[in-house]
């Protein structure tokens, strides 16, 4: 009997190609069967919602999903937590069998939208009286691409400085005043690291400023706590350069990695292996445990300074909540002249291209854009609202102290992001090998970087020019689509 009735929901082109999306339609299919059986949804529309999220993020946004459905008798949305999203979405989209709407991150719009994957939003924001000006500059932004509007932002994420003030104290440092710029996050790391080293015989304990200049050059020591290092987490390695003011591209066609501002970053990112020795950072490491676990180097009290997201918070209370911390923008070698540098990124709500609910896909993301909305959902997952009107009331119910931080970088005029640029995952992982052989030591930081720019740029060309074949009448279909709608 199931079989019969699931027979009309299993002609999806994917599934006799895709094994990986079965799971994703079959599961679709049935529930679409039982939700259309229930008295409870008779006559509504059914909007199927995927979500990256898992956990307690899944749960924030759950429950702004029975919200919506509460406050109005004409849809249903049904959410459904889907791992490895951009794939199961960008081949569920190209079958013909996208849902609704889907959760997932800025940096993907680039490619989604490139591709044909997503539903323009302008004539839709427009008949709703969303415009952009209601946003963080940045945020909305990230959401936009060759003049369209492709998603709206519900969670966004600044990076800066968290650091321990109980072990700044220990070393002798003001625990209020975290480091200015990059020279004194090097002074200051080097007077938070403590070395194990045999002197005379006898293993001593003791900070990596207090030993001698021999000791230093020999690096015969252990790594007992550390400082700083940008290879913990080793995360954004392709945007160090932000922090020294250098670009990725000129935006348009241009690569821009062998800069002189994007060299220095790699010199400065390699220092810290040429001072500590490879091999001891290696073994430090090799004793941590894993990001977001109670081993992890900075809940731990291991590592003095990290740089991470709003998100850290949540790990802090839950792993470590003894802990005396701070947060504050990471130092950039000039802040005379590059202030509140940061990374900024959002999570973003999106109608894939093929949604056959349009409209009704849309109320639902107006619905989450309310201010009350965002707000119950930044404050369930300890992030703030993208919008450039946040009430008091918010910022009295955050349990993180320094949230506001966090939105004052985003409102930095030097708040970034993954660059728009169509080879983005490649150039990252080109940017991610350059910066291994230059930590050790395989090669030096502007000949990576000159590598970089060379293959990187060759691909950008061949992108381009098939771009400039399709564009306008990508845009001229965009243009209809968005009219439709």
């Amino acid at each position: 009997m199931w079989l019969k009735k699931l027979k009309p929901y299993l002609n999806f082109p994917l599934l006799a190609a895709i094994s990986g999306m079965a799971y994703v339609i079959i599961y679709s299919a049935i529930d679409h069967i039982k939700q259309n059986s229930s008295s409870e949804l008779e006559g509504k529309t059914i909007i199927y919602y995927w979500e990256k999220w898992s956990g307690a993020e899944y749960n924030a946004m759950k429950s702004i999903v029975d919200d919506f459905n509460k406050s109005q008798d004409n849809i249903y949305v049904k959410m459904l937590s889907v791992s490895s999203i951009e794939q199961k979405l960008m081949l569920a989209t190209a079958g013909g069998a996208p849902p609704d709407v889907a959760g997932v991150w800025s940096h993907t719009i680039n490619t989604f939208a490139r591709k044909g994957a997503l539903t323009p939003l302008d004539g839709l924001m427009k008949r709703n009286g969303i415009k952009a000006s209601d946003y963080i500059p940045v945020f909305i932004e990230l959401c936009q691409l060759y003049g369209f509007t492709w998603a709206l932002p519900t969670t966004p994420g600044t990076v800066g400085l968290h650091w321990n003030k109980k072990l700044f104290r220990e070393a002798g440092l003001d625990p209020e005043s975290p480091p200015q710029s990059i020279a004194e996050l090097d002074k200051m790391a080097e007077m938070l690291t403590i070395v194990k080293i045999k002197r005379k015989g006898i293993n001593t304990r003791i900070r990596y400023s207090q030993l001698t200049e021999e000791e230093k050059d020999t690096k015969d020591f252990s790594i007992v706590q550390l400082g700083y290092s940008p290879s913990i987490p080793g995360w954004y390695n392709e945007m160090w350069g932000f922090w020294f003011g250098a670009k990725l591209w000129n935006g348009k066609d241009k690569i821009c990695a062998n800069s002189l501002q994007n060299i220095e970053a790699l010199q400065w990112y390699g220092s810290f292996a040429q001072k500590y020795g490879i091999r001891n950072l290696q073994e430090f490491g090799a004793s941590c445990g894993n990001f977001a676990s109670p081993s992890d180097p900075f809940l731990s009290e291991k590592v003095a300074m990290v740089q991470q997201g709003v998100w850290m918070y949540n790990f802090i209370n839950k792993f470590s909540p003894a802990m005396e911390w701070g947060a504050a923008a990471f130092p950039s070698a000039d802040p005379a002249r590059l202030s509140n540098v940061c990374i900024a990124e959002t999570d973003v709500l999106v109608i894939p291209r093929g949604s056959k609910h349009i409209p009704q896909a849309f109320e639902f993301i107006k619905y989450t854009q309310k201010r009350k909305v965002l707000e119950k959902l930044n404050l369930a997952q300890r992030k703030f609202p993208p919008l450039a009107d946040i009430s008091d009331d918010f910022y009295q119910k955050h349990p993180n102290k320094y949230i506001k931080v966090f939105v004052k970088l985003s409102e930095s005029k030097n708040a970034k992001s993954v660059p728009a640029i169509p080879i983005w995952n490649e150039y990252k992982n080109e940017f991610i090998v350059a910066y291994d052989q230059a930590f050790t030591g395989i090669t030096t930081p502007a000949t990576a970087l000159e590598n970089i720019s060379h293959r990187v740029q060759l691909q950008l060309d061949r992108v381009i020019k098939r771009w400039e074949l399709v564009k306008e009448r990508r845009f001229k279909e965009w243009r209809k689509i968005d009219d439709q709608n």
